[in-house]
């Protein structure tokens, strides 16, 4: 588990899956994530994610709580081959955690843990154009954006850049 304040990273359990289901049924989340995140996200979707991230070892999935809550998934993605010292991040809170300074620290835990603790020595991730929220928590947690990745990402049947953010050892 990894803490700070009344962020709590942590497993996924069973017990999560009607917040997660619940949650994650939200398009303003699903407009901000890649096309393999369901929507309309239902508890069968919950379920097989919950199982899925249980397996990992080491652990790379985690739940957001704030306040004992759970409010949104965060995990990294080793990635393989010549990259295999590079994790791609992930992450989304619920809507009803916006705008809390909740995404900023979990971004950190995780940077962390993945730098010191899994000993990668880069991560990095993409984000949508419109996805501004995003790129400043990444930026407060020293992700410089590499560059601009023009008209690669169609989502929502419109075509928009991709900004490129990495952070290194």
């Amino acid at each position: 588990m990894l803490t700070s304040g009344d962020i709590l990273l942590r497993p996924l359990q069973d017990h999560d899956t009607g917040a997660l289901a619940h949650l994650a049924n939200n398009k303003n989340i699903s407009d901000n994530l890649r096309d393999f995140f369901p929507y309309p996200y239902s508890t069968a979707d919950a379920i097989f994610f919950i199982r899925l991230v249980k397996k990992e070892d080491p652990q790379m999935t985690f739940a957001i709580t704030y306040q004992g809550q759970f409010c949104g998934v965060i995990g990294l993605i080793g990635q393989p081959d010549v990259y295999r010292k590079t994790a791609e991040i992930g992450y989304w809170l619920g809507e009803p955690f916006w705008n809390k300074g909740i995404a900023t620290i979990a971004v950190k835990l995780v940077t962390e843990y993945g730098l010191q603790q899994l000993d990668f020595i880069r991560i990095h991730t993409g984000v949508f154009e419109y996805n501004i929220g995003s790129m400043r928590v990444l930026e407060k947690n020293g992700y410089k954006c590499e560059g601009v990745f023009e008209k690669s990402v169609i989502k929502n049947g419109k075509v928009w850049d991709e900004h490129r953010f990495a952070k290194t050892k």
